[in-house]
C-alpha cells in the first residue's frame, strides 16, 4: 500500500507542470519557424543562382518539406483538434509562384528592362505599385520634385515612348521612363551631404558654359547622382545640402514648409535704423511682397554687417531686398539652413549629414519649423 501511494506521489511530483508544458512547445514552434525561414531562404538562393546561370540540383519535388524532427500530425476525425504540443497543419497553403522572372529591381539595364515589359504577373514583388512622375524623377537623383514637375510640363519626359505632360501621372513599377531620351533608373542608397560652398561654383548639375559647379567639389563623395537643395547663386556662400533623396528635397524647398535661412550679409555702406525697420515690417518687390523674420546687426561698430532670417525661397530675396533700398551686396553668406551650420566645415570642404542631423530634417523638428499661422 506504501509502494502504491509513493509511485502515485513520484508520478504527480515528475509530472510538468502548464507553464513547462507551454515553454516546450513555443520553444518546437520557434524552431520550426527557423527551419522553414531557412528552406525559403535556401529556395531564394536557388533562383538567384538560375539567374545568374549558376547550375543547381533539381529537386526531387515541389512538396512542403517537413523538418526532420518533427512528424505530421494525425487525427481520428476530420474535425478534432491536435493534442496539447502537436503543430497545427496549414489548410491554407497556397501553390507555388510560376517560375517566370520579371525585373527585380529599377536599377536593370535599359535593354533588360525594355525586353521585360509586359512580363510582370501578379507574384513580382515590386518595390512600388505606382508613383507620381515627377516623385519618381526625384527618386532617379535628377532634381527635386518641383524642377521635375517642369521638365515633365516641358516635355522633356516620356514614358513607355510617349510624351508625358503631367507631373501627376502615375507611373507603374514596370514603365520605362526617359528624360530627353535617356533611361531613368531609381536611387537605392539615400546620401546626404552638407557643403560649405565657396564662390564662383554654381548650384546645377552640368554647365554648358563649362564652368564649375558644387558637383565637382563632391565627385569623389559617392557614386549615387546628387543634386543641390536650396540653390545659391555664383557669388554667394555658405550652407548647401546635396542629396539624392526627392522626398527631403521637397520639404526643404516647398514654401508650406517655411524653412529657416539665416544669412551674414556685408553691404556697401552702412544701413540706416529707417531701413532696418522697412525690412522687418517688409517691402513690396517687382515678384511681391516680403518681409524679414528678424534682422540685426552684427556689431556695434559696423553698421554694413547684416544678419537677417528669411524663410521664403523665392530667386535671389536676399540681394534683391536690399538692393531695392539702394545697397549694393559685396557678399552674402548663409550661415544656416533648416537648423544646420558650417560649424567644423571649412569653405569649399564638405561632410556627410549624420543619422540624427537627417532624422530631424525628415520629420521637420519643431525647433527650426516655422508654424503655419492657422
Amino acid at each position: 500500500m506504501n509502494n502504491k501511494r509513493s509511485d502515485n506521489f513520484d508520478k504527480f511530483s515528475n509530472k510538468k507542470k502548464g507553464s513547462a508544458v507551454k515553454e516546450e512547445y513555443r520553444q518546437e514552434k520557434k524552431k520550426a519557424k527557423i527551419e522553414m525561414r531557412a528552406a525559403g531562404e535556401a529556395m531564394r538562393q536557388r533562383k538567384k543562382d538560375k539567374e545568374r546561370g549558376i547550375p543547381v540540383e533539381p529537386l526531387g519535388n515541389n512538396k512542403r518539406r517537413i523538418p526532420s524532427n518533427k512528424t505530421a500530425p494525425t487525427f481520428s476525425h476530420k474535425n478534432a483538434a491536435p493534442k496539447y504540443g502537436e503543430l497545427k497543419p496549414s489548410f491554407n497553403a497556397k501553390p507555388s509562384p510560376s517560375n517566370k522572372r520579371t525585373p527585380a529591381s529599377m536599377d536593370r539595364a535599359d535593354v533588360k528592362r525594355t525586353a521585360s515589359i509586359g512580363k510582370v504577373t501578379a507574384s513580382t514583388e515590386a518595390p512600388f505599385e505606382q508613383m507620381p512622375l515627377n516623385k519618381y524623377i526625384a527618386h532617379a537623383g535628377i532634381s527635386g520634385r518641383r524642377e521635375a514637375a517642369e521638365l515633365v510640363k516641358a516635355g522633356h519626359v516620356a514614358v513607355n515612348g510617349d510624351i508625358v505632360l503631367e507631373p501627376g501621372y502615375k507611373v507603374q513599377y514596370k514603365d520605362v521612363v526617359r528624360l530627353k531620351g535617356k533611361v531613368l533608373q531609381l536611387q537605392v542608397t539615400p546620401v546626404y551631404i552638407l557643403l560649405n560652398k565657396p564662390k564662383d561654383y554654381i548650384c546645377t548639375a552640368s554647365d554648358p558654359e563649362g564652368r564649375k559647379t558644387v558637383l565637382d567639389i563632391i565627385k569623389n563623395a559617392t557614386t549615387q547622382r546628387m543634386f543641390p537643395v536650396g540653390r545659391l547663386d555664383r557669388n554667394t556662400t555658405g550652407v548647401l545640402i546635396l542629396t539624392n533623396d526627392g522626398d527631403l528635397a521637397q520639404k526643404l524647398t516647398h514654401p508650406s514648409y517655411e524653412i529657416k535661412k539665416i544669412y551674414e550679409v556685408t553691404l556697401d555702406k552702412p544701413v540706416t535704423k529707417a531701413d532696418m525697420e522697412s525690412i522687418a515690417a517688409g517691402v513690396n518687390l517687382e515678384d511681391g511682397f516680403i518681409a524679414a523674420d528678424a534682422v540685426s546687426y552684427l556689431s556695434n561698430t559696423s553698421k554694413n554687417v547684416i544678419g537677417i532670417e528669411i524663410h521664403s525661397g523665392r530667386n535671389r530675396i536676399v540681394r534683391r531686398i536690399f538692393e531695392h533700398l539702394g545697397y549694393d551686396v559685396r557678399h552674402l553668406d548663409r550661415v544656416m539652413f533648416a537648423n544646420l551650420t558650417k560649424k567644423n566645415v571649412d569653405r569649399g570642404k564638405w561632410r556627410f549629414l549624420a543619422e540624427k542631423e537627417v532624422r530631424l530634417l525628415k520629420f521637420m523638428n519643431k525647433s527650426f519649423t516655422r508654424k503655419s499661422s492657422n
